[in-house]
């Protein structure tokens, strides 16, 4: 099968749906399926083989943050070549209703189209006005993915029909094994040790965007304030894009060489920092649909204390392959970082009921549930993927 993906977030930010829509081509080019990626990327930027740009993203805000999008008659042009000279038997779409590619791929395209739901949303006065514009995109997709159940819930209660629940995927071998980070001791003790009992020492992580409040960082920040003093030996490891001294600066100057802010960091030292860490903290404030970071780390069997956002309690299982804690409540995750701090045995248990719970998400299972919807779509006799506005 030749399949055709639309990728709305530039290529050169990394992201959840970024991420996703690399793991998907790469499973489906496994399973021995032909695929193409279009994505907002800089014409000088590296891709892999089967990624193609449609022209440099600029930022837009939107759905609470700032993503990088691309929308003019330049990216139009090319989303319209690229599907002409692709002949897809399928075009699945990623976040159709944003004003990005997906959108434009929608008005072009005529055939088997898939459009894929990332986000949960509210509705707003300008999604209201955009209702009749995004109709006119949306009636052409045949079949219809959410990546949660809040997805699916916006979908329904904002944009109209339904959806088939497929979760994100994660390649969970990739995450597995990994050697810390230098200078980080990481999770395992020596052979034949006991685990450790971190008591004042210990390390915590967070990765995602520092510079989005939504992400929570502040949060975590606030609470490192109180655990910081009560635990002379007690790090901070922080990694993402953002403004390291904008961050270091939010940090009491007492404190703050004991905060290491690697910023945006490689596939690889991302999965060591994963293993680097004693707990991992998804301080998130909401606006999360699933929380990819999170399946991420129950892959690399971190144990993970996260805010109690409805997407981040699905994901873990109302808290039993995470410990949860109230969203916003600095105090609260200091109190419960410090629990797990001191309880090895805890943070053991939690290691092992994530790495259970992430099997579901393993690409070797949701690349082939994606598959039956390409089917289902293509059977319906509706041909290959043309342009429906000429070349």
């Amino acid at each position: 099968m030749k399949v055709g993906i639309v990728c709305p977030y530039t290529w050169n930010v990394p992201g959840g749906v970024q991420q996703h829509i690399g793991d998907l081509a790469e499973a489906m080019i496994a399973l021995g399926h032909e695929v193409s990626v279009i994505t907002p990327a800089d014409d000088d930027a590296r891709l892999p083989p089967y990624v193609v740009s449609a022209g440099r993203a600029v930022p837009v805000p939107y759905n609470g943050s700032v993503a990088r999008l691309a929308f003019g008659f330049l990216s139009a042009g090319r989303v319209r070549r690229w599907i002409n000279e692709g002949g897809f038997d399928v075009l699945h779409v990623h976040e159709p209703a944003a004003p990005s590619l997906g959108l434009l791929a929608c008005w072009a395209a005529d055939g088997p189209i898939v459009g894929t739901f990332h986000a949960s949303f509210v509705k707003s006065r300008a999604l209201s006005a955009m209702s009749p514009i995004l109709a006119t995109a949306l009636e052409k997709i045949t079949g219809r993915i959410a990546v949660s159940e809040a997805a699916r819930t916006s979908l329904v209660d904002h944009l109209g029909g339904d959806a088939v629940l497929i979760p994100n995927g994660v390649a969970t071998e990739r995450y597995a094994m990994a050697e810390p980070l230098p200078g980080w001791p990481g999770r395992v003790p020596p052979a034949g040790a006991a685990p450790r009992d971190r008591g004042d020492g210990g390390a915590l992580g967070f990765l995602g965007r520092m510079d989005e409040p939504r992400k929570g960082l502040d949060v975590l920040l606030r609470a490192f304030e109180i655990l910081g003093r009560r635990r002379p030996g007690l790090r901070l490891l922080l990694a993402g894009p953002g403004d390291a001294g904008d961050v270091a600066s939010r940090v009491s100057p007492e404190l703050r060489d004991r905060v290491v802010i690697l910023g945006m960091v490689s596939e690889a030292d991302k999965v060591r920092a994963y293993h680097s860490v004693d707990v991992f903290v998804a301080p998130n404030l909401g606006g999360e649909s699933f929380g990819i970071v999170l399946v991420e780390a129950m892959s690399a069997g971190a144990p993970i204390l996260a805010s109690d956002i409805e997407a981040f309690d699905r994901v873990l299982l109302g808290g039993r392959a995470g410990a949860l804690f109230p969203a916003g409540d600095h105090e609260a995750l200091a109190a419960a970082a410090g629990e797990l701090l001191d309880d090895p045995a805890r943070r053991k248990q939690l290691s092992a009921e994530a790495r259970a719970a992430v099997r579901a998400y393993d690409w070797s299972s949701v690349a082939r549930d994606v598959l039956r919807v390409y089917e289902t779509v293509t059977d319906a006799g509706m041909g290959v993927v043309e342009s429906g506005l000429g070349a």
